[in-house]
């Protein structure tokens, strides 16, 4: 991932591990981040011995490069320009994104980051591929 930030080019990299574009909407809270960020900590994602995907990021010793994006709230249900009316304030969202950013190096994953709110370009090599969508909303506990 590279961006630019005072005429200044930046990169981030990372090996094997997830590389996650984080949103934060209006309604999100810390109790919303820790349980997130351990949710994709614990995720059995990564292939096992016989190619199954039966292995945490924890468990590989793998890295995290985390890129805020706020786009991910877009509603395209009208018209042909995207509403981010549903995206957090921003200064909350930066918060909250450090918190995200913080529980994971809290639970020894190597984390880069790119610069919130800067203009990124990132490239992902993805391997599998294994794409997820995750989200706070609506994800009740089950017993």
């Amino acid at each position: 991932m590279t961006w630019e930030e005072s005429g200044a080019r930046q990169i981030a990299t990372i090996g094997p591990g997830l590389v996650l574009l984080v949103g934060a909407g209006a309604d999100d809270d810390e109790s919303n981040v820790r349980r997130l960020a351990d949710k994709l900590i614990d995720m059995r994602v990564f292939g096992d011995d016989a190619g199954r995907m039966n292995v945490s990021l924890e468990d590989v010793k793998g890295s995290a490069l985390i890129v805020s994006q706020f786009t991910l709230f877009a509603d395209m249900s009208r018209g042909r320009r995207p509403s981010l009316l549903k995206a957090g304030d921003p200064r909350r969202a930066e918060e909250l994104y450090l918190a995200f950013v913080e529980r994971f190096r809290e639970r020894g994953i190597e984390t880069r980051t790119g610069s919130f709110g800067a203009v990124m370009r990132v490239a992902i090599e993805n391997d599998g591929p294994v794409t997820l969508v995750l989200s706070t909303d609506d994800w009740p506990t089950r017993v």
